[in-house]
């Protein structure tokens, strides 16, 4: 399937220099995909990307249940799916509702941060609406209980045009390495988060402000055909496409303003196979959602 053919959004692969590194202030926690049947999405990523997953276990919202990879970095990716007896009304209530019955893919991303406190004192202060700390865990299938709390931040969805905060109650290491190590060594961790916007002027305004981050590198990708502004310094892309026939544009007006795209750090060692691109000067192999069980 060409990029033209997406429907609800992909995964990218790629080998990413030095010279992309992420600051140490936007520190990634996870990614997360979002489908119906986290079995089928399972074994269709592994079969797409020859990257194990580990169960992670059901959330305590009666409404979903996740598996991850996780990476030496410490960040993971979360395939996110409905529970086999999920309570309806809690699936149609959950964040990410339209995300999970549509099989919609990249959903949201979360950032690790250490005084959760401390980190919405500065986005309010920077203009930038933040909720207020919400506790949630899950049972880990070797019966481990893990509590963390999270805070929602900007407009949309929780983890859409802007990630949500997220800080560990119980250690950390129990979270991301389900059995004390990270799932592979093919892939170092995750490099960035592509994000839909509607206005990206008005995106880049938000995460400066919000960040701190310095004017980005702008470019237009074809392939997306979309007007994309990246920030040296972070892990942050933002996509607007150009016309109504880009795939970011009919993205945007499904889901509203959210990730559309991952890159993940990939290995010499890796055998990725997909579109293989070329962005921002790197090489990088886009893996298409049907590949992926998301159609």
């Amino acid at each position: 399937m060409g990029i033209k053919g997406f429907r609800a959004g992909l995964i990218l692969a790629g080998i990413l220099l030095p010279s992309m590194s992420t600051a140490a202030s936007l520190q990634i926690d996870h990614i997360t995909v979002a489908g119906k049947n986290l079995d089928e999405m399972r074994t269709a990523f592994k079969a797409a990307t020859g990257l194990p997953t580990e169960y992670g276990g059901p959330h305590a919202n009666h409404a979903t249940e996740m598996a991850l990879v996780s990476f030496a970095d410490g960040s993971y990716l979360e395939l996110m799916g409905i529970q086999t007896k999920a309570d309806p009304a809690a699936v149609s209530m959950h964040v990410w509702s339209k995300f999970l019955e549509n099989n919609g893919g990249p959903c949201a991303f979360a950032l690790r941060v250490a005084d959760i406190d401390a980190e919405v004192r500065q986005l309010k202060a920077a203009g930038i609406p933040a909720g207020a700390p919400e506790a949630s865990g899950r049972t880990r299938p070797d019966g481990m209980k893990i509590a963390w709390q999270t805070v929602d931040v900007g407009p949309g969805h929780r983890g859409s045009l802007f990630p949500f905060l997220i800080s560990d109650r119980t250690p950390r290491a129990l979270r991301v390495y389900p059995s004390g190590k990270p799932s592979t060594d093919k892939v170092s961790g995750v490099a960035k988060v592509v994000i839909g916007v509607k206005n990206l002027d008005d995106a880049v305004a938000q995460y400066r402000r919000a960040f701190g981050l310095g004017a980005p590198h702008r470019e237009r990708n074809e392939e997306f055909r979309a007007a994309v502004a990246w920030f040296e310094d972070s892990p942050i892309v933002l996509a607007h496409g150009v016309d109504e026939r880009s795939w970011v544009t009919g993205r945007v007006r499904e889901y509203g303003e959210a990730p559309v795209a991952f890159v993940l750090k990939v290995n010499g060692a890796a055998d990725v196979h997909g579109k293989a691109a070329w962005w921002f000067g790197h090489s990088v192999v886009w893996i298409d959602e049907g590949r992926l069980g998301l159609e």
